[in-house]
């Protein structure tokens, strides 16, 4: 059997889809939710909407995301990636370090990383955000980084942690020895957030 086709020109006249829409607008809005915020963004990017308002909703869950991160850090509490909004608000804050990455912004890319790195309770998130800082720090250029480190055989795209990337060519603990260096330049800079506890 066909998994049915969505009727991407249907949706976008459908009264009740436009209003859940709006709904659901409403609803990130007022309860600051990440999660919402990606839901209208994949919605939105479905329906080939407006880039103005594309970017105003991405726009929304990068600030939210960093308000949030700033509010945990402060609160020294961490992400929880079985929580939903957890799990959305780290994503957020990824895929703005990956972007400053692939842009070449080694100083925000690393401290994006590190961060992630200190406020993530998954232990094989926290590794691997660890290796994407050291790797910044080592030199690796986003390409590099991607074509070399990078094993995306293995991804499972059902995991809700797909969004990140944590599969690499060798097993996370001989990269973290061969950053040993970085991994430890890394855990230095970390310990301003460690001591304010």
């Amino acid at each position: 059997m066909q998994p049915e086709e969505i009727n991407i020109e249907a949706l976008k006249t459908n009264q009740e889809f436009q209003n859940n829409l709006k709904k659901l607008e409403e609803e990130m809005r007022n309860e600051n939710s990440i999660a919402k915020g990606y839901q209208l963004l994949d919605a939105k990017l479905l329906l080939e909407a407006d880039e103005d308002e594309i970017n105003d909703i991405f726009t929304f869950i990068v600030n939210t995301a960093f308000d949030v991160l700033a509010e945990n850090l402060i609160a020294h509490k961490g992400f929880d990636m079985a929580v939903y909004e957890d799990l959305a608000t780290a994503r957020a804050i990824y895929e703005h370090g990956i972007q400053r990455y692939s842009e070449n912004d080694i100083k925000g890319a690393k401290e994006i990383f590190l961060v992630l790195h200190h406020t993530m309770q998954n232990p094989e998130l926290k590794d691997a955000m660890m290796i994407h800082a050291a790797a910044v720090m080592a030199g690796h250029k986003f390409e590099d980084f991607i074509q070399n480190l990078v094993d995306t055989s293995g991804v499972d795209e059902s995991d809700p942690t797909a969004f990140f990337i944590q599969t690499f060519v060798q097993p996370t603990d001989i990269l973290l020895t061969m950053f040993a260096k970085y991994v430890k330049l890394g855990k230095e800079e970390l310990k301003v957030l460690e001591e304010s506890k």
